[in-house]
């Protein structure tokens, strides 16, 4: 993963190069598949930004390299739920996603905005035939999960590959600025980010005082496993901009944790994110350490969806996480 200084560096000269030469208004794309706050950047009305042209060149650099597109892409697949999170804020309807073929874990609000599009299926192993029988322009991938499979990618279309599985909340943000470059929406991409930060300081400002600083875990269960998010994951790294202290301070986003390695870590708050009806957290209750962690011992055990804080890495996703994550401490 590249380092934090260059992600702020990077985000920095997008916002500049926002300023000085966006790419205006698009026309939206049209899916042919079968399956809030305000801007706090000034208008700039002496230099409006210029429109893009059907011909305007550009080299996307990403994560396995640079990509070369032309004007807007019309036809874009998008291979995790993040990428089409960011698509969604900026009125673009992807025609594939790779959902793993459960359209239920996009969240609403933003399958409200794509629309009607193609499943492609597992993240995991994308489908080749199918992607290309959709005839893209424009393939966005996960560094993580389809670094194996670039080179046929973009044989099919023009691919940019980010670090999306791997990233923490800032690293989102610059992944964010690179996929608003490359659909053509440099402008209107910047001028989302600043309306997310905004709405994020004012939902940072209503976490109680009492709440500053407390130590939270959010965590991913399943019947066999209980995956903490660490300081370096998109959800724990949520939290400590929000004010609060990830439990789990480790370089590894995702690591396994057990039982007794819970309670040493003796989170104030677990925001715990199910992947079935039953994990492996209803055999812990029955164990006598269960009791002894503080979030156990003070009620402040949240059942939280996994859609939303752990897959929809992007600025709507953030917005509805950091909402809810205030909304229950404050218990309101």
């Amino acid at each position: 993963m590249k380092s934090r200084f260059f992600l702020s560096g990077f985000l920095i000269l997008f916002m500049l190069a926002g300023l000085l030469s966006g790419c205006g208004a698009a026309t939206q794309n049209q899916n042919a598949s079968t399956a809030s706050g305000a801007s706090t950047a000034a208008p700039n009305e002496a230099t409006p930004a210029p429109q893009a042209t059907a011909n305007e060149k550009r080299v996307i650099k990403h994560e396995l390299g640079e990509t070369e597109l032309t004007g807007k892409p019309q036809r874009i697949v998008v291979m995790d739920f993040s990428f089409a999170d960011a698509l969604a804020t900026m009125g673009i309807q992807p025609v594939g996603i790779s959902d793993d073929s459960d359209a239920s874990l996009i969240i609403p609000e933003v399958k409200d905005k794509v629309g009607a599009y193609t499943s492609l299926g597992s993240r995991y192993e994308p489908n080749m035939e199918l992607i290309s029988s959709l005839a893209p322009d424009l393939i966005i991938a996960d560094l993580n999960k389809h670094k194996a499979v670039y080179d046929k990618l973009k044989q099919i279309a023009p691919t940019v590959v980010l670090n999306d599985h791997q990233a923490d909340y800032e690293h989102m943000l610059a992944n964010y600025a690179v996929i608003a470059e490359a659909v053509g929406k440099t402008e209107e991409g910047k001028k989302r980010l600043d309306e997310h930060q905004a709405k994020m300081e004012e939902i940072k400002a209503k976490l109680p005082k009492a709440d500053a600083k407390l130590k939270v875990l959010p965590a991913v269960v399943n019947p066999t496993g209980f995956f903490a998010h660490s300081n370096a994951s998109y959800a724990g790294s949520l939290m400590e901009y929000l004010g609060m202290d990830d439990a789990a301070k480790s370089e590894e986003a995702y690591p396994k944790t057990n039982l007794e390695q819970l309670v040493a870590l003796n989170p104030d708050v677990l925001f715990l994110m199910k992947t079935a009806d039953k994990t492996i957290v209803d055999e812990w209750q029955a164990n006598p350490l269960w009791k002894n962690i503080n979030a156990v011992k003070n009620g402040k055990v949240f059942e939280v969806a996994r859609n939303k804080w752990a897959l929809s890495r992007g600025l709507i996703g953030s917005e509805l996480s950091a909402e809810e994550a205030v909304t229950l401490l404050s218990n309101k």
